[in-house]
Parts: structure tokens; C-alpha cells; sequence
């Protein structure tokens, strides 16, 4: 091997390596988080620019900035403190992190069956509110998150998919409720 090849190799092992780390980082920093403004003390959904954190990792420094905030755009030009709470515990203010706890250890308010893996590629189980109307994930703005966990029902995936039917087909559908609550 010359000295050419050799030099070819080791740039394009540093370039890989760089890739790898670059898209790592990309993919740990771009989810959405959870956080409580400093300003007035609620909670605010809050993005991290992914490509700059990921960029800086390079150096081995990541460079933290909000690319997303709920409170924005009358908020825009804020001093970004709350970044800290991000630095202190990246993966405990996420909202997947949050929202996967919070099912732990509950079951379906319709028919019981316990909740304990989210999956969140297809079979994300949903809320009741205290009204009765039911709610899918990509419906709940996460910012509303800490007080939906206080006053909404945990409800499973299968029973969520079934009172989505109901609701648009009510004429087609019948819900009955589990055999157990039939003869009790």
C-alpha cells in the first residue's frame, strides 16, 4: 500500500467516523422536550437546533440552541436559560421519556388491560379526558402535558382504535363493554 493509499484510508476512516458521530448526535438532540420556562415558571415544549449540537460534538463540545419553542414568537429573543435544564438530564425532559413514564404501571380506563410499552413507531395508546372524548397523541400539545396527566384517563391503543370507529361510524359499530362487567 503507498503512502497515497494509506493517507486516502485514514481520511476516509476520520470521514466515516466523523459522519457516524455527527449523525448520532443529530438523532439524540431532535426530539421534542419538555421543559419549564425560568421566565414564568410553565411548561414549554422546546426543540435544540440538532444540526449545531451535532456539528459541535465534533469538537466535543456540543453547542446547545433552541431551533423551537412554544412560547415563540413573542418569546423569541429570550435568554434561552432553560437550555440548562435540557444540559442537566438530556434524555429526562423528553417528551417520549415523560409521556412512557407516565403509563408505567397503568392500565386501559376502558377495558384494564395494562399499558407498559409504548410503541411509538405505531401503537401509541391515548388519552379520556374528563368530558369522555378520547385523544390521540399527535393531538395533545405537549406544553398541556403535566396538566392532562392530572385530570386524562390512560386508554390503550386497541380501545382508542375502536372509539375512533365508533365515533365516525356510530351506525356500523357497537361497543359493548368487557364480558367481566356484563354479569357482574
Amino acid at each position: 500500500m503507498s503512502m497515497t493509499q494509506a493517507a486516502l484510508l485514514v481520511a476516509l476512516l476520520a470521514l466515516v467516523l466523523g459522519g457516524v458521530v455527527l449523525l448520532r448526535t443529530w438523532w439524540a438532540w431532535r426530539q421534542r422536550r419538555l421543559i419549564t420556562c425560568p421566565e414564568n415558571e410553565q411548561p414549554a415544549a422546546v426543540r435544540v437546533n440538532a444540526l449545531g449540537a451535532a456539528a459541535g460534538s465534533l469538537t466535543g463540545h456540543p453547542h446547545l440552541k433552541l431551533s423551537e419553542c412554544s412560547r415563540w414568537p413573542e418569546k423569541k429573543d429570550c435568554g434561552q436559560e432553560c437550555l440548562s435544564q435540557i444540559e442537566r438530564g438530556p434524555g429526562e425532559c423528553l417528551v417520549r421519556t415523560l409521556v412512557a413514564r407516565w403509563y408505567e404501571d397503568k392500565g386501559c380506563v376502558c377495558c384494564g388491560k395494562p399499558i407498559k410499552d409504548v410503541a411509538w413507531a405505531d401503537q401509541r395508546p391515548g388519552l379520556r379526558a374528563p368530558d369522555g372524548a378520547f385523544l390521540a397523541w399527535p393531538d395533545v400539545p405537549p406544553e398541556a402535558l403535566p396538566e392532562m396527566f392530572k385530570t386524562h384517563a390512560p386508554v390503550c391503543w386497541d380501545c382508542l382504535v375502536v372509539q375512533k370507529v365508533a365515533r365516525e361510524h356510530p351506525d356500523d359499530v357497537t361497543v359493548r363493554p368487557p364480558r367481566e362487567q356484563l354479569y357482574s
